[in-house]
């Protein structure tokens, strides 16, 4: 019953995505943006390819250095492989990846599962930071330009999606007090039960893996790669503008906006952000006084060739990890 949900849902984000995909290119000549992603200079696309596994290697040092707090020195090799696995589990199963990446890293270095939940929480807590910094710098130099943007395309439908607050502070309270009730029951009753004594243990593990970036030998490494990969990410979309002829007078601070929707798009629970990723992009390039054709082919551009590359290493590395990687127990002596 659980895999037949799982499926289900998995259907359901498709279905929602292949429906923005639609609803963003009904209206436009698909044989002109073929033919302008044809002609277009594919080495800036190539080049963005190469910046985004910079930043892909990067994030593979930040999530090595939480987990060495932890008294496990992982490889690189493996911690890359692991990162790149949960890329490609998102392409198939949103939300699948940080699971499947931990458990891949977990597998192939002997790292407890549930210590290495806590350090991707911590991992995407910074991104989350990193990326409202970039839609506050977006806001801060083209406000009149993209503050309704963000209003109309992302806060609106996130107030409007959330409906009744107080109701939701109600609920989340009283959820609150019954986990708290529940929980002391289960601890007097059934604290010697191995499902709670496994409970425990994860729990346990969680709350070291979140505590390792106080214990970090170096937090100014950590900050570094932290705004090394968020800068990368900037360069990879900045440099698809000269690809075409139509968006290589763009500015950098568009760049920057572009970025920032485009990561929003990719955050959505649809398969690679497929549809969402394109709408938003390509209404982002319209406010510039772009064509829509202009905005619907640069996203076609740009997100074709970030999922190829996702597509591709993601493949390579399930194939290193699960038939040439041996286990071995990164534990530090």
């Amino acid at each position: 019953m659980k895999s037949l949900t799982s499926i289900l849902k998995t259907l359901l984000f498709l279905v929602i995505g292949g429906g923005l995909l639609w609803h963003t290119f009904k209206n436009q000549d698909l044989s002109l943006i073929f033919t302008r992603i044809k002609n277009a200079d594919l080495s800036w696309v190539v080049l963005s390819i190469i910046i985004s596994v910079a930043a892909l290697i990067s994030r593979s040092m930040r999530w090595k250095q939480l987990i060495e707090p932890l008294g496990y020195k992982p490889r690189l090799s493996s911690a890359f492989n692991a990162v790149m696995f949960g890329y490609a589990a998102n392409m198939a199963i949103p939300r699948l990846g940080e699971v499947s990446r931990c458990g891949a890293l977990s597998k192939s270095d002997d790292i407890p599962f549930e210590k290495l939940i806590g350090t991707v929480i911590i991992e995407r807590t910074c991104d989350v930071i990193m990326l409202v910094v970039c839609i506050l710098l977006s806001a801060l130099f083209e406000f009149d330009l993209i503050g309704g943007f963000l209003s109309n395309h992302i806060f609106n439908p996130i107030i409007n999606g959330v409906g009744n607050s107080y109701l939701l502070g109600v609920l989340f309270v009283v959820f609150i007090i019954a986990f708290i009730i529940g929980y002391r029951f289960v601890l007097k009753h059934y604290h010697q039960h191995p499902i709670f004594v496994k409970l425990k243990t994860f729990l346990k593990g969680l709350a070291d893996g979140l505590v390792a970036v106080t214990r970090l030998e170096n937090k100014w490494l950590f900050l570094f790669h932290t705004l090394f990969i968020w800068v990368m990410y900037f360069l990879m979309t900045y440099v698809c503008f000269f690809a075409l002829p139509e968006t290589s007078g763009l500015s950098p601070m568009a760049g920057l906006f572009i970025m920032v929707i485009g990561a929003i798009g990719m955050t959505a629970p649809v398969q690679g952000g497929i549809g969402v990723y394109h709408l938003l992009v390509s209404e982002g390039i319209v406010l510039f006084g772009l064509t829509p054709d202009d905005g619907i082919t640069f996203a076609t551009l740009v997100h074709s060739g970030q999922t190829l590359l996702l597509v591709l290493l993601g493949g390579i590395s399930m194939i290193y990890l699960f038939f040439f990687t041996k286990p071995i127990s990164s534990k530090k002596v």
